[in-house]
């Protein structure tokens, strides 16, 4: 049963707090100006993040989950996937229990796990890489400290538009997410103003990150010192006083969370709906160019506190009706509002050259057909799918038909 108490209006007016009314069991008050249920609103809200940001520390802030056998065991479990065929890990599995259980008792201790690094290089598109990759013991350490402490907490304080390295996100995502953004843009702008994309692409970005300033920025928000020290092993692992190593778990997540700041002071002061990254590529979308040059200078000065430069080729401000590149893509905006989607022109000179080169490897006999038709598909069922690219696959189509079939 409900009921309300009443005030005589002169009495009402005559005073100058509050009249409460009771509906129920929840109590209500009237003359509550916006002010005030703003800011009772952000205080709730203030202190409910402030609750489960206490939660999740209590939780996963915690060593012993590192060097407990169950977790490590699991994380063996997801390190094997895809690399069981390797020796080393064949190796680890046979006596798995007696290594895991000197892991346990090495983390315990304090010891040095880190095995050192297999080296090699890599020729991405034209670019030679350096990948540092880590020994299967080390992996499954990297694995359950990502798992178990580092990712839970560090992802919670990451932007949704933070596409790479983690899990239900990627490539594909960070591609949905920028089409949406066109998308969005387009419904709430029109074509009228065209719009304008600020596009960053960072220089040798793992290779500049400093290690004193992201153990600084780590050990803001993960506070056990054992969890902190095992860290350090792992970014110290890669010598000089900066740069992390392509091929480590740990790395992979420190990178995504070294740009953080930057991620919230381009959401949140800067005001840019429509941003994105994924690692070292990002977008600004937004209608005027002039507000995009003073994004681009403020974004500036955080990349010289963090030591890390832009790339002054792949950074630039184009209409959005010329094309955006992105992720090995053209993207553009017509003026009905739909997002076009084209691959690079060097992705198909590229893929015509490999096949010419594979028919002259299987006459050598150095390369089976088996291979060249796994590499084809590949290409044309991973990569090219993503794209408006019915006469370009009809095309290649047509010179794997002339080279290898007819």
């Amino acid at each position: 049963m409900y009921w309300v108490s009443f005030m005589p209006i002169d009495t009402m007016r005559s005073i100058n707090t509050y009249l409460p009314i009771r509906l129920g069991r929840r109590p209500y008050k009237i003359f509550v100006t916006s002010k005030e249920r703003k800011f009772n609103r952000r205080q709730r809200r203030e202190e409910s993040r402030k609750r489960k940001r206490g939660e999740r520390i209590a939780k996963y802030d915690d060593f012993s989950l590192i060097y407990n056998i169950d977790n490590l065991y699991k994380a063996f479990h997801k390190c094997k996937l895809g690399v069981l065929w390797k020796e080393s890990t064949q190796r680890y599995r046979l006596n798995l229990f007696s290594n895991l259980l000197k892991t346990s008792r090495q983390l315990i201790n304090g010891e040095n796990v880190t095995c050192g690094f297999v080296e090699f290089i890599i020729n991405e598109r034209g670019k030679k890489r350096h990948i540092r990759s880590v020994h299967i013991s080390e992996r499954v350490i990297q694995k359950c400290l990502c798992d178990q402490s580092l990712v839970p907490i560090l992802s919670n304080s990451l932007i949704y538009d933070n596409g790479a390295s983690l899990k239900n996100k990627g490539i594909h995502f960070s591609i949905r997410r920028f089409i949406h953004h066109l998308s969005h843009f387009y419904r709430h702008n029109g074509f009228s103003n065209n719009g304008y994309c600020l596009s960053v692409d960072f220089s040798k970005y793992f290779d500049s990150i400093a290690h004193s300033k992201l153990i600084d920025l780590v050990e803001r928000v993960i506070h056990d010192q054992q969890v902190v020290n095992l860290i350090k092993q792992f970014v110290f692992s890669f010598g000089a006083d900066k740069s992390l190593g392509l091929g480590s778990q740990v790395s992979q997540i420190l990178a995504i969370f070294y740009l953080n700041k930057m991620d919230h002071f381009i959401k949140e002061v800067l005001r840019i709906k429509y941003y994105g990254r994924y690692m070292d590529d990002i977008y600004l979308i937004h209608h005027d160019k002039q507000y995009l040059e003073y994004c681009r200078k403020e974004i500036q000065n955080i990349h010289e506190n963090l030591g890390i430069r832009a790339n002054d080729k792949k950074t630039r401000i184009t209409k959005l009706k010329d094309g955006i590149k992105f992720l090995k893509g053209v993207y553009f905006l017509t003026e009905k509002g739909r997002v076009v989607r084209y691959a690079t022109p060097d992705s198909r000179k590229r893929m015509r050259r490999k096949l010419v080169k594979f028919k002259a490897l299987l006459e050598a006999g150095k390369m089976s057909y088996g291979d060249i038709r796994t590499a084809y598909q590949s290409w044309r069922g991973n990569y090219i799918k993503r794209f408006d690219a019915y006469n370009t696959i009809r095309r290649m189509d047509g010179l794997y038909n002339r080279l290898f079939v007819l």
